[in-house]
């Protein structure tokens, strides 16, 4: 019985859920599975995303992830540009991080993730500190290498969906959750997708 009232809860709450978070839901899978694909229209459609949860997320007292989503519009506004600067020349390889590179990526994301988490404490009303500052924090990484088209920004997308799944159970984001559950399966196979592609790449340029 008590299953069965978690289940009728939920559904509730989905069926109540926001005509804004229902727009950041979808344009938000459509965001992703175009990035995958490599489409520049991933960008604009991101962007829509951004705007509807940047609402969502400062009304759910998630401070971090509404921060998030301004550095979000910035970052797809630049990637947007830059795909497309790249475009006109030639098609934007991927690339994939160097050893040097991988550590700094670590420690970046570490000293950010606990900067973040104590300012979330000390300044606003959120009960997750930490835990949405780590999130946000690798968010903000793997943006930036999403726009330079880095390959692991999505081991980096993998690994924080996994984390905010729970995270907006808990606020009781549930289309949220589930939208992210949905992105990390479009973030496994954008990485499998752009492997195959850095592969390709790294083949072509052996071979020369």
């Amino acid at each position: 019985m008590e299953l069965l009232s978690v289940g009728q809860h939920i559904v509730q709450e989905i069926k109540q859920t926001s005509s804004l978070e229902w727009i950041g839901a979808v344009t938000g899978i459509g965001c992703v599975y175009l990035a995958a694909k490599q489409s520049i229209w991933n960008w604009p459609v991101g962007i829509i995303s951004v705007l509807a949860y940047v609402i969502v997320f400062y009304e759910s007292k998630l401070f971090g992830d509404a921060g998030l989503q301004i550095y979000f519009l910035g970052t797809g506004i630049y990637g947007w540009y830059f795909w497309l600067r790249k475009k006109e020349r030639h098609e934007k390889p991927v690339t994939s991080l160097t050893p040097r590179q991988y550590i700094w990526v670590i420690i970046a994301t570490l000293i950010l993730s606990g900067l973040l988490g104590l300012f979330l404490h000390k300044f606003t009303s959120t009960n997750v500190p930490y835990i949405d500052g780590c999130c946000t924090a690798i968010s903000f990484m793997a943006q930036l290498l999403m726009t330079r088209k880095v390959l692991q920004n999505w081991a980096l997308w993998i690994f924080v969906d996994i984390c905010y799944v729970p995270l907006y159970i808990y606020k009781s984001l549930y289309v949220t959750a589930i939208l992210y559950v949905i992105l990390l399966v479009l973030a496994c196979l954008g990485y499998i997708d752009w492997r195959r592609e850095y592969n390709k790449i790294k083949a072509e340029g052996d071979n020369a």
